[in-house]
């Protein structure tokens, strides 16, 4: 009875530490996200790299719509939309490296998981904006409820299945290197 009760601490301890290490690096993320605004750093990550790769698809996808980026917006004849700090998509990259942080991964699959959750998340962000851009052109209403509930909380549930999924391939993988007893 006493081993039970000392794993069952130990794994309080360990969910305790996780959530901890999850929070601060979290906060801490954002924190120094909410520093950088106004910098050259936020006109880089927003104008430069948001705004003007969303540009480039969408004149890719539809050459007709004519887009062009002025510095935070993405403008064409026939709307635009305004990316501003927290529509670039850190908010749910920082939950997503808060997350691999925590959770008990070897360095390695840490390492590889921030890489691809980085292009993932940015992937992500760049079909949502591209999904505004176009709402906002045909449909204000289609717009707002994009815009306000179905972009971010997609954004969000996508994220957590990448990270389950990390999680277990991380899992299958270790099995495959320990000997079965």
């Amino acid at each position: 009875m006493r081993d039970n009760s000392t794993a069952l601490a130990s794994n309080r301890y360990s969910l305790h530490r996780q959530l901890a290490v999850f929070l601060l690096s979290f906060f801490a993320l954002e924190t120094g996200w909410n520093h950088i605004r106004g910098t050259w750093l936020e006109r880089f990550v927003i104008d430069r790299v948001t705004v003007q790769t969303s540009v480039a698809l969408i004149n890719r996808l539809t050459p007709s719509t004519e887009a062009r980026a002025q510095g935070s917006s993405i403008v064409s004849q026939r709307g635009s939309i305004n990316v501003r700090n927290g529509c670039e998509g850190t908010e749910v990259l920082f939950l997503l490296v808060g997350g691999l942080l925590a959770y008990p991964f070897s360095w390695r699959w840490r390492a590889v998981g921030l890489m691809v959750a980085a292009a993932f998340v940015f992937a992500l962000n760049q079909t949502r904006l591209l999904a505004l851009f176009y709402s906002i052109q045909n449909d204000r209403t289609l717009f707002n409820a994009l815009h306000g509930v179905v972009a971010p909380g997609s954004l969000v549930l996508l994220t957590l299945m990448f990270f389950v999924t990390l999680i277990n391939l991380s899992s299958r993988s270790q099995a495959l290197v320990e000997p079965s007893a």
